[in-house]
């Protein structure tokens, strides 16, 4: 039988705010265990929580990029649960009334095509403390001890429909979603300190079917590899428990990393076990169409605002243009280099080719590349008026990427200019033609794929630097015989 995968995905996303959402705790990360925890975060007697405003303007500008609707009347409540990092035995966070409602995105998948995803709501709430198990901060011992700090810093929980249906569309989906909280400023979505977190909800049925089946949900996932990883290994084993005849449980699992695998946490509870109600310490949040305006006027074009303008306005591909919006700092890169060097597709081809793969290799963000935008499109100006072909450019991008220069520089230095000569490329190729007698009877006789010989002994010669278009046609007339 074939099998459907259904996938939901929940986003945690750390809000970038000064102070936690319920208290004037300051949230910035890597203070000392404990450091960070008042009163309020503890739940201690007769403290109440007041709400963080900078939080709920953040909520909207999300709300606002992905076209939902803002409730105008929102309600705070207590999910009720014990757990030794949440000292109030509760978590505030929004169940019935969230602050946002439904909208969507469109991602655009590796071959290109556009899906669209649905966000089901995003809500308000806090996070809770964390439990470490690392010896060395503890005092050894294999002690556990729980750090505070993190209890009561703001989140805002994306919670997309099950529209996705491979891992590949889930990750796609959740950079589109780090993407956007990045863009608009709300989050710095830093995984590896936990700004942003996924939690999987997976389930298989048969294809064609419209019922779901049993999910289960895979935690706290904080790199998008592991997302991918995580999703394919509950697929394939939820895939051979149904095959045997088996049943999925509704549960709650871990992804191991090390051991590629994921584990039964707990049984997944339903909503009623959190025995939800609205929070007494904390008024209804109202919410007026002003108050929208005032907070959503900076809004930056959105990326797929601007993914569109470059398709239109520069004539490239949706999948190109997709990777060039992917941060404003690319998009702003690209619009430089294509600027100065006056042509959008060469600029694109090797800022999403030579300059990425340079940038993964070495793991580091466009904004803190050796090549700036005015160099890479120095590059560009010299393959556009001959200096430099293609392939020796390519070279000088490694060369500059060295830190040996900008492209003139590098190009003098080591001697890279193309020869454009017309007599000096004609005096190689009757050469080389003299040179090797046997390989251009058979050519003329009918033998045509030995060209591509001739045009590498030509390049072989100049060393890599005369020109391959006047090299190609050169051949081509001087073959006839």
């Amino acid at each position: 039988m074939q099998w459907e995968p259904v996938i939901g995905l929940e986003i945690h996303t750390q809000l970038a705010t000064e102070s936690k959402i319920f208290s004037g705790a300051a949230t910035a990360f890597g203070a000392e265990p404990n450091t960070q925890a008042c009163a309020v975060d503890l739940g201690l007697p007769g403290v109440l929580p007041v709400l963080n405003l900078s939080a709920v303007e953040r909520a909207v500008r999300f709300g606002k990029a992905i076209g939902a609707d803002i409730a105008e009347r929102s309600v705070f409540a207590r999910k009720n649960y014990f757990y030794p990092d949440l000292p109030k035995g509760y978590q505030i966070s929004q169940y019935e009334l969230p602050v946002v409602g439904k909208g969507a995105v469109e991602v655009v998948l590796d071959d290109g095509a556009l899906k669209t995803i649905g966000v089901t709501r995003a809500h308000l709430e806090e996070d809770a403390g964390k439990s470490l198990h690392e010896d060395g901060r503890l005092g050894g011992g294999g002690q556990t001890g729980i750090d505070l700090n993190r209890a009561g810093t703001p989140l805002l929980e994306i919670v997309s429909e099950p529209d996705m249906r491979s891992s590949e569309e889930a990750v796609a989906y959740a950079r589109k979603i780090h993407q956007l909280v990045r863009w608009i400023g709300i989050s710095d979505g830093n995984m590896q300190e936990g700004s942003f977190r996924v939690d999987a909800n997976i389930s298989l049925r048969p294809k064609g079917e419209e019922k779901f089946g049993t999910r289960a949900e895979i935690k706290n996932i904080n790199s998008f590899r592991f997302l991918q990883k995580a999703i394919e290994f509950e697929i394939e084993r939820q895939t051979d428990i149904l095959e045997d005849g088996g049943e999925v449980v509704q549960e709650t699992r871990l992804y191991d990393a090390e051991r590629d695998e994921t584990r039964s946490m707990r049984s997944k509870e339903e909503a009623n076990d959190y025995r939800y109600f609205p929070d007494p310490d904390l008024l209804p949040l109202e919410i007026d169409d002003a108050f929208i305006a005032a907070v959503t006027a900076d809004l930056p074009e959105l990326p797929d605002a601007m993914r569109h303008r470059f398709m239109q306005q520069f004539g490239i591909s949706d999948y190109d243009a997709a990777l060039l919006t992917a941060s404003p700092a690319m998009a702003a890169y690209f619009e430089t280099v294509a600027a100065a060097c006056g042509d959008a597709k060469l600029a694109a081809n090797w800022i999403n080719g030579a300059l990425a793969a340079a940038l993964n290799k070495a793991d580091l963000d466009i904004a803190d590349s050796p090549v700036s935008a005015e160099d890479l499109a120095g590059l560009m100006a010299r393959i556009k008026d001959n200096t430099i072909s293609g392939k020796i450019a390519k070279q000088v991008f490694e060369a500059m990427w060295a830190g040996d220069g900008d492209a003139d520089e590098v190009i003098a230095a080591k001697g890279l200019k193309q020869i454009t000569d017309t007599g000096a490329i004609e005096a190689m190729i009757d050469e080389i033609i003299v040179d090797n007698p046997g390989q251009v009877a058979q050519y003329r006789a009918g033998k045509d794929k030995l060209f591509g010989f001739f045009v590498g002994q030509v390049m072989k010669q100049s060393q890599g630097k005369a020109n391959p278009q006047q090299v190609n046609a050169l051949l081509k007339e001087k073959l006839k015989g």
